[in-house]
């Protein structure tokens, strides 16, 4: 399992490289200086309120010091490692190369988000071959009128004595079907062209939605003021594709509308009162509880605000949006970890479930779920659900009840899971 000790590392160096001394950082973010020598030593785990504040006083995104965002490079590292089967990898020396050299760890996780999003759009070109119903018609098309004029054109050249007139038929014949086959064949063309220019290098839409709202920490500022979502979308160049600004436009609609009902400083002033307890929240504005999760998690970042990721997910599991919090790497695509509360709130739909989990990187969390119809409801048909999951890293890392959780089976080291619905690639032997 990788060992993810390094934070109170960077803490420290980031707090050298500043000049600052330990009891001065120390006191400003309001703890000793024999605690903050503790955590600085990796002897101790740090929670959400303390690392952002921490963050906050060095000047650096929180991701820069948790282990969160390592982590996230690991599990990319083991997905590349596992999609080589015949390349052999020191897989218990992953931790070592993140940390020794997170230039080269970065690259390489890019290649491999590179091949994985090629291999992708070669599979979904094929399947466009295959069955795009537009290009099948327009090659059927095609080859129907070769055939014809290669039908008459024999013809000809089989009976050398035909009259003139059956000849000038035969002629006139060719010319239609040779315009024909030139219509078709532009046509064709138009289309393949229409699909090059709307292909774009992300793997999917949703994967691109995920890479835009990351780079804001999924707080949109213009949308607290009333901007005009249009406008937001030419900010985002990783919406490169009209898919996946639809995708965007959808969640800005949801955004504006959770804004409009729940007024920044309002909502943030309120969460502070309760503790930052969504269904007390969801009370105090009269609002669904899985909108108040999407409002906690949209906060910005502040040494106030707990750390607090969101999933979220349709009937299926597939994930529809996802904020990882700092020490819970989350997938891009398809579904997380069997054990998530999120899927065990599918199963009680209408009824909130609250857990308290742990990471593969002992982060501790409370984790609250719901299930909740989306769509119109209808006679004709049973209702469509989809569930979310709000997660709020916890101060105290040390409750006992803790239920173990990963990302993905696919990079799960707990050879015990009753879960598991793959082998994972970290097994060694």
């Amino acid at each position: 399992m990788p060992k993810s000790a390094l934070t109170g590392s960077r803490i420290r160096e980031h707090r050298l490289m500043r000049g600052l001394k330990q009891a001065d950082l120390a006191r400003e973010i309001g703890i000793s200086a024999s605690y903050l020598n503790l955590i600085e030593h990796n002897r101790r785990r740090i929670g959400g309120k303390t690392l952002l504040a921490l963050s906050e006083v060095l000047g650096i995104d929180p991701s820069t010091l948790s282990q969160g965002a390592e982590r996230a490079v690991v599990t990319e590292l083991q997905d590349a490692a596992a999609s080589d089967s015949d390349t052999q990898v020191e897989l218990d020396q992953i931790d070592d190369l993140v940390a020794r050299f997170p230039g080269w760890a970065a690259k390489i996780t890019a290649q491999h988000r590179r091949l994985r999003a090629l291999e992708r759009t070669v599979g979904g070109l094929n399947d466009r071959l295959t069955h795009d119903p537009v290009l099948s018609e327009k090659m059927h098309e095609v080859l129907s009128t070769v055939s014809a004029i290669r039908s008459t054109a024999s013809i000809l050249v089989a009976t050398p004595d035909l009259g003139a007139e059956w000849q000038a038929r035969f002629y006139s014949n060719i010319d239609t079907e040779s315009r024909r086959l030139a219509d078709s064949s532009a046509s064709m063309a138009a289309h393949l062209d229409h699909l090059s220019r709307n292909h774009t290098s992300r793997a999917t839409p949703l994967e691109a939605m995920f890479a835009a709202l990351d780079t804001r920490a999924y707080h949109l500022a213009e949308l607290e003021e009333g901007g005009d979502p249009q406008v937001l979308l030419d900010t985002f160049p990783e919406l490169d594709s009209a898919e996946a600004r639809a995708l965007a436009l959808q969640h800005f609609a949801t955004y504006s509308a959770d804004a409009a009902a729940m007024p920044l400083e309002a909502f943030r002033e309120a969460a502070h009162s309760a503790q930052f307890d969504p269904s007390a929240l969801a009370v105090t504005f009269n609002v669904p509880l899985d909108a108040a999760f999407r409002r906690l998690a949209s906060l910005p970042r502040s040494a106030t605000v707990p750390d607090i990721g969101l999933v979220c997910c349709d009937a299926a599991g597939a994930l529809l949006l996802r904020k990882s919090p700092s020490g819970l790497a989350l997938p891009w695509f398809g579904a997380g970890c069997p054990l998530w509360p999120l899927y065990t709130a599918l199963g009680t739909p209408g009824f909130p479930v609250r857990q308290v989990i742990e990471s593969e990187d002992r982060a501790q969390f409370t984790a609250m779920a719901v299930a909740y119809p989306t769509g119109p409801l209808s006679f004709e048909r049973p209702p469509m659900y989809h569930a979310a999951m709000l997660l709020v890293a916890r101060d105290d890392q040390t409750a006992t009840d803790a239920s173990l959780v990963g990302t993905s089976c696919r990079v799960c080291a707990r050879s015990d899971c009753p879960a598991r619905r793959e082998p994972t690639v970290l097994t060694q032997g």
